[in-house]
């Protein structure tokens, strides 16, 4: 049954399911969307082309689908895109994409998003995340899955951290971060795995060692980049599926890097 606060303001063009809940003096404007199981709590912003998928808890003073902070934006029908189970906490903001990107900023499913969190236009985060509290995505950010960005984490424009990543408090990420890899600092510098979080996630000692002989080759064998790869690129050819496939990631997310990755 769906529970909506008298002082609550819902546009008629939005679309709530059933049972979202909607708490005391929230405002949703605009042909927002939002799906079975939602919780709304108070004093909540969500507004423009905005979706939210089922089982999202919205906290007190979060702001979400609002113009992004781009000079370049002139009022383009651009949206904010949110799946299933995340978690966003007091004072969130999330702003909508731009015409100069795809359009759209999208958060996955299963996020622990922490207080003062802000998610820039055209950012694209993926599944099962912890962002601690102040952590700031500049436009354009992509983070991958199982991602922690300690508090107060800031992540320059057009820069990806990879899965199963990790950057400490306060570090300033300006490069990509690899995937498994732990950033720290300012300017953030690899500082090891995250071989805590790995072993969280289930990942056994055979996986856990080729992906610690990746590292060495990529940060610890004084080899230029290329060389690096490429060596890494023959250790993934000597494994078995799952340690190759883990070293191959890295490889990939490294190709594909346009900012390069951090270093030592």
């Amino acid at each position: 049954m769906r529970r909506i606060h008298p002082t609550a303001v819902i546009d008629p063009q939005a679309e709530l399911a059933e049972d979202v809940t909607v708490g005391a003096y929230s405002v949703i404007d605009g042909p927002v969307r939002i799906d079975s199981g939602c919780e709304i709590k108070p004093h909540v912003s969500i507004t423009g082309r905005t979706r939210l998928g089922k089982n999202n808890r919205i906290f007190q003073f979060a702001s979400i689908g609002e113009e992004p902070q781009d000079k370049k934006y002139h009022g383009e029908d651009t949206e904010v895109v949110i799946g299933d189970g995340n978690t966003i906490r007091e004072c969130v903001t999330i702003n909508r994409g731009t015409a100069d990107d795809a359009g759209i900023t999208r958060i996955g499913n299963d996020n622990w998003i922490m207080a003062y969190v802000h998610i820039a236009h055209d950012c694209q985060v993926g599944d099962h995340n912890i962002f601690a509290n102040n952590a700031s995505l500049a436009g354009h950010v992509h983070i991958g899955d199982h991602v922690i960005l300690g508090g107060f984490s800031l992540l320059h424009q057009f820069t990806r951290v990879g899965d199963h990543a990790f950057t400490s408090m306060g570090s300033g990420v300006q490069r990509d971060v690899p995937p498994f890899v732990m950033a720290q600092d300012h300017p953030a510098r690899p500082r090891g795995l995250n071989l805590e979080g790995l072993r969280r996630r289930g990942f056994d000692s055979e996986r856990v060692s080729a992906i610690k002989k990746a590292y060495r080759l990529l940060y610890k064998s004084d080899l230029p980049l290329a060389e690096a790869l490429l060596a890494m690129q023959e250790l993934a050819a000597t494994l078995p599926d799952e340690p190759a496939a883990d070293v191959q990631r890295m490889v990939d997310f490294i190709h594909q890097s346009k900012r390069s990755i951090v270093r030592g």
